[in-house]
């Protein structure tokens, strides 16, 4: 105890030093100009009307020299404008929120994997202590199929569960923005697992009538960062063309890829991933300025792969016995934590204050030139952001992230409570988790949101978002996914729940 109370007051002390170094760094070029600039005002106000006539003579300026620079003022100016990139706004958002029908209890879980694997005692139990220590709740949602003893993974109930899904999705989304569908100029869908023909993204356009010029794209097979990779295509094209807007839909269709076999690596999956999606609006439309809930201000990509190990870690195939599923390698946190740090090596400088960027340039030098054994300084990246938003793979990934980026148990509440209540919906997670920080009434204007998510193939993909307004949790937003539990959450979730 003497120990704690000497060490106090240094610790306040300590905090108090970094926080006047963080003031000092981050607005070096206020101290530094503002000095100058009450400099040249002092002087100009001490000088008579004689002396600034002088002064102006002594220039030589004429007629010719004056219309030049506002010439190449002017000109300046208006390259400056129409080379920048328009800004991106995402109007609204809406997830879809599983029927009860669809719940699937821990014990309902556990009755089907003894029917299905009767003669394989040993991977059942593997999977209840996957679900054990899963992090989920009872209250999670699989596919009317997945419900069958045994499944029935035919294309008929894939479709459904799409439609089903998808549908529920956008219907909410043109509900809450008032969007009509001959006025959505772009669409792209992304569904890792399942892509059929008519594709997911002409299902759309057949159901809301959609018009024939639009510009669609169904992407496939990239894993459960592709929601990110989605935003960024709607990016590139609302770039190109002005006054348009975009919707962009994520999800994961779970009928065709339940895995019926034994092989450990490839059961968790099946523990992990529940019913989810979401459809987007985004719009570079300055009309939208004012009701939009959110402007891109980032996204950064990280693809590994080019490196074999990583390119394996996350791979659909066939087990001994001809049945296919998803095979997780035991690496794959590993190999997650490497395409985290070249992420964040890329998002760093652009995110950052300049404070964090010195102190870990210093520290970047004394270990590779001046060879100093230390550790590599961690960013804190609390200080660019308000809200974090990491993908809700399974309990380890928040884990790993949590300590890596050494966050506190708030930062990380919205992805513990998506990966409770939804499971591990894949490309939706993120929009689950930005509705739960909304229906808490946390997002105020201003606030910086960093969106994480990984992939198979192995990628990590960033996107940063800007709060355009504060949002309102009262009355709650019917169309949000939370609406009808906000106030049991957060809820503490043992380390392992006995089943």
């Amino acid at each position: 105890m003497p120990e704690k109370s000497l060490d106090y007051p240094h610790s306040i002390k300590l905090r108090y030093v970094k926080l006047g170094y963080q003031y000092l760094i981050n607005n070096i070029l206020t101290f530094l100009l503002v000095p100058i600039m009450l400099t040249i005002l002092l002087r100009i106000l001490q000088s008579s009307p004689d002396e600034l006539f002088s002064f102006y003579d002594s220039l030589s300026l004429t007629s010719i020299h004056i219309i030049c620079s506002l010439f190449v003022i002017t000109y300046v100016t208006t390259c400056y404008i129409m080379s920048r990139p328009r800004t991106i706004y995402l109007v609204d958002y809406a997830c879809f929120r599983p029927p009860i029908t669809c719940r699937i209890p821990f014990a309902s879980f556990m009755e089907h994997a003894h029917l299905i694997l009767s003669n394989e005692p040993k991977s059942v139990r593997f999977q209840m202590k996957i679900l054990e220590r899963s992090g989920l709740s009872e209250e999670t949602a699989l596919p009317p199929a997945m419900h069958y003893i045994p499944p029935t993974p035919t294309m008929d109930l894939a479709r459904e569960e799409a439609e089903l899904v998808i549908f529920s999705a956008m219907d909410s989304l043109l509900a809450k923005t008032g969007l009509k569908p001959k006025d959505i100029d772009v669409l792209v869908v992304n569904c890792s697992l399942f892509s059929p023909t008519p594709s997911l993204s002409a299902m759309v356009i057949n159901k809301y009538k959609l018009r024939s010029n639009i510009k669609s794209f169904n992407l496939s097979g990239m894993g459960c960062s592709a929601g990110v990779i989605s935003i960024d295509l709607a990016r590139d094209i609302l770039q190109q063309y002005p006054n348009s807007n975009a919707v962009v839909i994520s999800t994961e269709i779970l009928t065709p890829n339940g895995y019926l076999g034994k092989e450990r690596s490839m059961l968790l999956t099946n523990c992990l991933f529940r019913m989810g999606g979401a459809a987007i609006l985004l719009s570079n439309r300055k009309s939208d300025h004012r009701r939009a809930k959110y402007r891109l201000s980032h996204i950064v990509r990280t693809h590994k792969g080019a490196d074999d190990r990583s390119f394996r870690c996350v791979q659909q195939q066939e087990d001994p016995e001809g049945k296919v599923g998803i095979n997780l390698c035991i690496d794959l946190m590993q190999v997650a934590g490497d395409a985290l740090k070249s992420n964040i090596t890329t998002i760093g400088p652009l995110v950052l204050p300049a404070s964090e960027q010195l102190l870990f340039l210093l520290t970047l030098i004394c270990r590779k030139i001046f060879k100093a054994k230390m550790k590599p300084y961690i960013p804190d990246f609390k200080l660019a952001f308000e809200h974090f938003c990491i993908h809700a793979g399974g309990r380890a990934v928040i884990d790993e992230l949590q300590n890596n980026l050494q966050l506190s148990a708030e930062h990380v509440e919205a992805s513990r409570m998506t990966l409770y209540r939804f499971g591990n919906t894949s490309s939706s997670s993120l929009w689950y988790e930005m509705s739960y920080i909304e229906a808490k009434g946390r997002m105020k204007k201003g606030d910086r949101i960093w969106q994480i998510a990984f992939g198979s193939g192995f990628k990590c993909n960033s996107a940063v978002w800007k709060c355009n307004r504060t949002i309102k949790n009262t009355p709650i937003d019917e169309h949000n996914p939370w609406a009808d539990c906000i106030d049991r959450y957060p809820v503490d979730i043992p380390d392992v729940v006995r089943l």
